[in-house]
């Protein structure tokens, strides 16, 4: 039997989202003016409508804008290659308003010498917020790049410190 996609768009400070889920997981939370979001809403055929998952992810989208959640628990079910899976599950584990450069990340999946295909890794992350992928900045201190905009990025970086109580 074919899964049977819904999706919702949410409305965020940020700009509007796109939320793509069955019964049991999300499959894409992306911002709505994404470069390839044909493309990745095309991944997932869906048709408007609400599942709990939406529902939840709608929440937890509005709490973390509030400064209320600090760590998404709706579940994901992550499509990608192997090591794709390995750089976005690296990328959960980075702390709530830390960063980690590019190079750390490739050291910290024991691949020290694959720091641009973990920058690629990241490029292809379909749910930003949930897997932190704005976390991750050039060794430099530089933000580097964003799919969904570096102003984003800037802005979601200094909304996690604010929200810690050092930004």
């Amino acid at each position: 039997m074919d899964k049977i996609y819904k999706h919702v768009e949410i409305e965020t400070p940020l700009g509007s989202m796109i939320g793509i889920a069955d019964k049991e997981a999300l499959y894409l939370l992306e911002f709505q003016d994404h470069p390839k979001i044909e493309k990745r809403i095309s991944a997932f055929p869906s048709e408007s409508g609400r599942t709990p998952i939406l529902d939840q992810i709608e929440q937890e989208i509005a709490d973390y804008f509030d400064g209320k959640l600090i760590r998404f628990t709706t579940p994901l079910e992550l499509v990608g290659s192997d090591f794709q899976l390995e750089v976005w599950n690296a990328l959960k584990k980075i702390p709530y308003g830390q960063t980690l450069s590019y190079s750390g990340l490739a050291k910290a999946i024991g691949k020290s010498s694959a720091e641009r295909a973990v920058g690629s890794a990241n490029g292809t992350n379909r749910c930003p917020l949930i897997i932190p992928c704005h976390r991750v900045i050039c060794s430099d201190g530089s933000l580097g790049g964003y799919s969904s905009g570096t102003k984003r990025k800037e802005w979601l970086l200094a909304h996690e410190k604010r929200v810690l109580g050092y930004g």
